[in-house]
């Protein structure tokens, strides 16, 4: 007679050919996890990170991100397995064996599995990490040679996550054996859902609401930012969800009958096995869709935003600081600097700024009231014309606002509606008026320097000064600004340059701030990037799994279709017309959510976004479409094998 264990691994070896996907997508997400948890604990890359880089912070928010993760898809694979082996749990209860028998049984298999699995993904994690520490050393542009190292407590704490899993989802097959019944259990793995859909009025109000709650979702976004910021993005995430739902529940399965009706009925062959299985099965499917949409709008949304901001880090930070280098009346260091630089002999072009500070209020038409005293930094347009900067010189008494973080502000990005307007500066109980044109999102000298950034022409600057020179707040200013050549010289200048930057004052400069930028956004993708591909193997997967099983289902109706004659070709050309819809809507609506919510948190990124966003998308779609190529051969070796 055969024990529980031997019953156990005699299943294994029969299920392989359904376990394999399931085994690698689990190995890969605890690969994954090791890699994040051995990078949290790596001294030697956490000791070339800036400080300024909160580093491990960063990867603890990842790695609970990535626990998130795989229990969502082993919860919705498990549930898929369970089902495709409720006639074998049947059986054995059918046979006389109890249900705590049946749930050890399950549960045995389940951990060795599960053990499996952990040890192959914490040894291909520690096989990989290094080059996976390599990657992020070369995105944080860092010099060095990680060393080979295995983190004992990265695999700890990888082993505590595989028990949490290993827990989820034992209380789940123990709970399904318990509450179903044999009926159930035989009656589960076949076709759902098989009765018409009803053709009632509130079934086409439904199915309007789906479309409608999503738009709602799309239009709230383009405007949620504002003081309700909290509120407005809880509406938007709910409204898109539930519209979502609506959507692959009614909505779709509406549209399909509507179709079906206006073919009275004659599908043909190919619609036969595409469109009557979509109608039969959209109901049931309609949790799976959600969920596969939605992680793949939060998957594009991440990588995005996370590949905005590296793509653009140079540029942003060109915006922020114009020049490599500036002083501010600083004339003693601004000689020791560049005698420094000419003994290292750098290349560099240094020019003087003369612009004067003042207190004055730039008022505000869209609100009368506000009155708003800020410190104004006036700068000579000419000058910074034969310092390299390209500008057009505005007329005496208009002026032209600068600010590289207006377009990133919570304000309103249609600057029109704020400009033109007036500059007040009020000198011997007095009020002098300029019209302030423009505003444009980005800064004549670096961010460093203090006071609104206002652009006017050197007779204007002159009549400012005149007139403002015996207020309180008025200071004139020399800036010195330095441009280096040759780029591969910045480092060693921006070294040079360190030195003058004395306790409490801050003077940081382009290169330093760069270089800030580029570890803090190169963080960010990579983290997003294996976050992406640990959504994109859970959804994929899911998505696998449940054609599999739909192919299974099926297998009768591919073996009567042979009989009649129809061959393996004309059969797939039906079943490809299937998994087109079936993987191109949630891959189209969910590539749609993810374009409107970047460009709802788009307010954060500086410069266009256009290119990560098409990149990212891609990226994502190219591998997406490879489960869709797993899934097809599934189904070709299934109708191969109907006749067997």
């Amino acid at each position: 007679m055969l024990t529980v264990f031997e019953l156990v691994f005699r299943s294994m070896r029969q299920n392989v050919k359904h376990y394999y996907l399931y085994f690698f997508a689990l190995i890969f997400s605890l690969s994954l996890f090791f890699v994040f948890a051995s990078l949290q604990h790596d001294q030697q890359v956490q000791s070339m990170m800036e400080a300024s880089v909160n580093f491990s912070a960063a990867f603890q928010s990842a790695a609970a991100l990535l626990i998130l993760i795989i229990g969502i898809f082993t919860v919705s694979s498990n549930r898929i397995f369970l089902r495709r082996r409720s006639r074998e749990i049947g059986v054995f209860q059918l046979i006389g064996l109890s249900k705590s028998w049946v749930a050890r049984y399950l549960v045995i298999e389940n951990v060795l599995l599960g053990i499996s699995a952990l040890v192959a993904g914490i040894a291909c994690g520690a096989m990989v990490s290094r080059l996976f520490v390599l990657i992020l050393m070369k995105l944080l542009n860092l010099e060095g040679v990680p060393a080979i190292s295995f983190s004992v407590s990265a695999a700890l704490e990888t082993a505590m996550v595989f028990i949490l899993i290993l827990v989820i989802t034992s209380v789940q097959m123990i709970f399904m054996i318990y509450r179903s019944t044999l009926l159930h259990l035989f009656q589960a793995d076949m076709q759902p859902d098989l009765s018409s859909p009803p053709h009632s009025l509130f079934t086409a109000i439904y199915a309007m609401l789906g479309v409608v709650l999503i738009g709602y979702g799309y239009k709230l976004s383009a405007h949620m930012v504002d003081d309700q910021l909290l509120l407005n993005a809880l509406l938007v995430l709910l409204s898109t969800i539930s519209g979502t739902y609506l959507l692959y529940r009614v909505t779709l399965r509406w549209c399909f009958t509507w179709l079906r009706k206006r073919k009275n009925g004659h599908l043909g062959l190919y619609n036969s096995l595409s469109l009557a299985p979509l109608i039969h099965r959209m109901k049931a499917n309609a949790n799976s869709l959600t969920l596969i949409t939605v992680l793949s709008a939060l998957t594009i949304t991440l990588v995005t935003m996370a590949y905005s901001v590296y793509y653009s880090a140079e540029h942003d930070t060109r915006k922020a600081m114009p020049f490599d280098f500036a002083f501010e009346n600083r004339a003693l260091d601004e000689q020791s600097f560049m005698s420094e630089l000419e003994r290292e002999g750098i290349n560099f072009r240094h020019k003087t700024i003369e612009a004067i500070r003042t207190n004055g209020v730039i008022l505000n038409p869209l609100d009368e009231s506000s009155h708003i005293d800020s410190a104004l930094l006036w700068l000579p347009a000419e000058q910074l014309q034969r310092s390299g900067v390209r500008l057009s010189v505005p007329s005496y008494g208009e002026a032209v606002a600068y600010n590289a973080w207006a377009s990133s502000t919570f304000d309103d990005s249609d600057f029109s509606k704020r400009y033109p307007t007036t500059v007040e500066l009020a000198a011997k109980g007095q009020t002098g008026s300029y019209l302030l044109k423009e505003l444009i999102a980005e800064n004549l000298v670096n961010s460093d320097l203090s006071g609104n950034q206002l652009l006017v022409s050197e007779a204007t600057l002159k009549d400012i000064e005149n007139s403002m020179s015996s207020t309180a707040g008025f200071e004139k200013t020399l800036i010195g600004t330095y441009r280096i050549s040759d780029k591969g010289e910045l480092a060693l200048a921006s070294s040079l340059y360190q030195k003058y930057n004395p306790d409490g004052h801050s003077s940081p400069d382009f290169y330093s701030q760069y270089k800030e930028a580029l570890q803090i956004s190169g963080l960010l993708i990579f983290i997003a990037a294996f976050l992406g591909l640990a959504f994109l193997a859970s959804t994929g997967s899911i998505l696998y799994f449940k054609q599999m099983t739909e192919a299974e289902q099926e297998k009768q109706s591919f073996k009567t279709l042979r009989q009649l004659g129809f061959d393996t070709h004309m059969i797939m050309r039906g079943v490809i017309q299937k998994q087109m819809v079936v993987f191109l809507i949630p891959l189209f609506i969910g590539v749609l959510h993810s374009i409107f919510a970047v460009k709802a948190a788009s307010v954060i990124i500086i410069s266009d976004i256009t290119i990560p966003t098409v990149i990212s998308i891609g990226a994502y779609a190219a591998i997406y479409f490879l489960f869709a190529l797993f899934t097809l051969g599934y189904y070709r070796k299934v109708v191969k094998n109907a006749m067997l």
